[in-house]
């Protein structure tokens, strides 16, 4: 428990080391704004250089780092991640979306340039992160290159993030428990699950490697779902850079308002408690990785 203490006070630390070389890999993959483009290209950097904690790279990189994996690998595959989950927070923040002003404390993309250079950054920022996958400078080996671009594909698709996205929009007060975990497990859940198999994909690890840390994302991707829902109920728009309050005004169902704001805390504790056990021996070798869980319950943005 000491041990576990000890990491939790260190993970702001290794979040913001982490989050500063995944900036440098993007910087390095990113087009620079040139030509008749330049301005798709500008809105594509304005979106995914808005900061951030970059959790789910952070995921990529320590997983990757139980199976000896170079870290000029990961952070590739992190940059990927980084790509495709901020595609789905600019089209997420569109009028036809959540209709968002504000993101990461700034104006959403479409606020900032337009509604079509957004939608068009979005996809930009979509096919990019299967570009990066697909070079040989993210893994040597061509089948590894092809089991990353599969299984993010399936994270990311009908079957995953937008499966859930589609669910989510047209969700009703009708919705129960299994039906909101179901949901957040696609929208959210599917990109952490990826995050944290790409280790083992990476590494070249067994079936059951995948799947301990395929288990650990599960639970991991509820609690941080369940503290986003809990900021939106308790925090500000100053803290948490986005507007809050809105899963209230459009009578969204959420594991807060389904088991109230101390029932879903001890949800996320007892998923955050299963996420470490997940982890088995790979625990005291992620010092990280087992101490995120609860750092995450007590995030205030």
């Amino acid at each position: 428990m000491a041990a576990q203490e000890a990491a939790k006070a260190d993970l702001p630390k290794a979040i913001s080391a982490s989050a500063k070389l995944v900036d440098l890999a993007l910087d390095a993959v990113l087009p620079t704004p040139a030509g008749p483009q330049g301005r798709v290209q500008e809105a594509m950097r304005y979106a995914i250089m808005a900061g951030g904690k970059r959790l789910r790279p952070f995921l990529v990189l320590h997983s990757a780092r139980l199976f000896g994996v170079y870290d000029s690998r990961s952070l590739r595959v992190g940059a990927a991640i980084e790509a495709l989950h901020t595609y789905s927070l600019v089209h997420d923040d569109l009028p036809c979306m959540d209709d968002d002003d504000m993101r990461r404390g700034r104006p959403t993309t479409h606020i900032a340039f337009d509604e079509m250079t957004a939608v068009l950054a979005g996809d930009a920022l979509l096919t990019i992160a299967f570009e990066i996958l697909a070079d040989a400078r993210t893994h040597s080996d061509a089948n590894v290159r092809c089991a990353l671009i599969a299984r993010l594909a399936e994270a990311s698709g009908h079957r995953g993030m937008i499966g859930g996205q589609i669910i989510d929009m047209l969700a009703d007060a009708s919705f129960g428990i299994d039906d909101v975990i179901n949901l957040q497990r696609l929208k959210t859940g599917q990109l952490f699950e990826f995050s944290c198999e790409a280790g083992p994909i990476l590494g070249g690890a067994s079936a059951q490697d995948r799947a301990r840390l395929k288990s650990y994302a599960e639970d991991m991707g509820v609690v941080f779902q369940i503290t986003d829902d809990l900021l939106d109920v308790t925090s500000t728009a100053e803290k948490t850079g986005k507007a809050v309050g809105k899963d209230a005004d459009m009578g969204k169902q959420t594991l807060v308002t389904l088991l109230g704001l101390d029932g879903a805390r001890a949800e996320a504790e007892k998923r955050a408690a299963r996420a470490v056990e997940a982890l088995g021996p790979y625990a005291a070798r992620a010092p990280e990785l087992s101490a995120l869980p609860f750092f995450l319950l007590g995030r205030d943005a």
